[in-house]
């Protein structure tokens, strides 16, 4: 493969741009003649069985359940890598993304449950807009190129890693239904298999696959939702390989990396960005639920991530990292209201229980839907204008005005 196609498909730009044209896809369509066939696709049944055990759901379920499963395992072997050889496994390092990432979560919880409060169904959307979007975020700042110094990069990737192990630590409490026992069992002894075969030092990833799998199944019908599978499966593949071969963590993390970046993350945002605007004007916005999920994004984020983090470095709690300003700084908080894939995700935890997409104080969840695209699409907006401005200008700009 030519080499500059290589650097594009790996850039996080281009994962960002491929999630947002899916979105903008799927509101179309939703929003056409062909809403049907995109209704119909989303709602095609498919059905696994093997002996008595029957896995039948619609592909949105498919997609939302088992392919976001990859991408939490995907998740789980950046969290270990990271943890075990990359910047988290430095404590100065982690300081204070970690107090930003812990404002980042309290503030907009707070934004959106006081807007909801004495409604109990809404309240179960309180976690939406905690999350960061890591590719949407990451694209946004690579987009600005090299007048992004190395330490601002570093920040935003540590506080985005750690909001996504706060986002899996809040589905696991928080968004699990009635648990069947006999599965539990069953997922333990396929977790306690994978844990023994990573201390036995097997190394081959078919292995921890096809157990992964079994895992996947047993929590599936758990009623723990089955993309923690996914997470737990990453933290036991093993980091070191045998002399002279490949690691085999960061080899299925090489693997993973293009299909969930390219491929999953955007049909993700295809089958879950379909809302239809019959009925719902700007008004809509005002309702709690949405008004809530946007300010939560907007607000909630960057005050929470900005305000806790300032508050650290006067205190003298942790230092301001060499390389950047308060300026950028506060461009990056704005990034991390950028929610989207993360925030639709949990989205569909909190009200999808009902088995009626219906919210009481909006319309339906396509209103909580719109909430996600205005405090994501305002954040990222404003971040970037903000970063554009506070970064360094680029050499040539630099040099052009010198000379005027």
């Amino acid at each position: 493969m030519n080499a500059k196609v290589k650097k594009m498909l790996h850039n996080p730009a281009t994962s960002g741009v491929l999630i947002f044209m899916a979105a903008v896809a799927a509101m179309v369509v939703e929003n056409s003649s062909w809403r049907i066939h995109y209704d119909g696709f989303l709602n095609i049944p498919v059905v696994i069985q093997f002996g008595d055990l029957k896995i039948a759901k619609p592909l949105f379920l498919w997609i939302n359940d088992g392919l976001m499963a990859v991408f939490f395992l995907l998740v789980g072997l950046e969290l270990k890598r990271e943890f075990l050889e990359g910047e988290l496994s430095k404590p100065s390092n982690v300081i204070l993304p970690v107090i930003g990432a812990v404002g980042g979560i309290i503030l907009p919880a707070a934004i959106y449950s006081l807007l909801n409060r004495g409604n109990a169904a809404a309240l179960e959307g309180w976690a939406i807009p905690t999350a960061t979007d890591i590719a949407f975020a990451l694209g946004i700042l690579a987009l600005l190129g090299q007048r992004v110094p190395a330490s601002l990069k570093l920040f935003l990737l540590t506080l985005a890693i750690v909001d996504d192990l706060a986002a899996i630590i809040i589905i696991a409490i928080f968004y699990t239904n009635d648990l069947s026992a006999g599965s539990l069992m069953i997922a333990s002894i396929a977790m306690g298999t994978l844990i023994l075969m990573n201390r036995l030092g097997i190394k081959g990833i078919s292995g921890y696959i096809l157990v992964g799998a079994i895992l996947w199944v047993a929590v599936l019908k758990s009623g723990v939702h089955a993309t923690l599978a996914g997470v737990a499966l990453g933290f036991v593949i093993p980091l070191k390989g045998d002399p002279g071969e490949p690691s085999p963590l960061h080899q299925l993390e090489h693997d993973l990396h293009p299909v969930v970046s390219l491929g999953i993350l955007p049909l993700f945002a295809f089958a879950n960005a379909g809302v239809s605007l019959q009925g719902l004007g700007p008004s809509v916005l005002l309702d709690p639920v949405p008004l809530g999920i946007t300010l939560g994004l907007f607000l909630g984020k960057q005050i929470g991530v900005f305000g806790f983090v300032w508050a650290a470095i006067k205190t003298g709690l942790a230092k301001i990292p060499e390389g950047f300003t308060f300026g950028q700084l506060y461009g990056v908080a704005l990034l991390c209201g950028v929610g989207f894939t993360m925030c639709l995700f949990i989205s569909s935890l909190a009200f999808e229980h009902s088995g009626v997409m219906v919210i009481s104080g909006a319309p339906d969840a396509g209103s909580a839907r719109l909430g996600i695209l205005a405090g994501s699409i305002l954040s990222g907006i404003l971040g970037y204008l903000i970063l554009w401005s506070a970064l360094p200008k680029p050499r040539t700009e630099r040099s052009t005005s010198d000379h005027t």
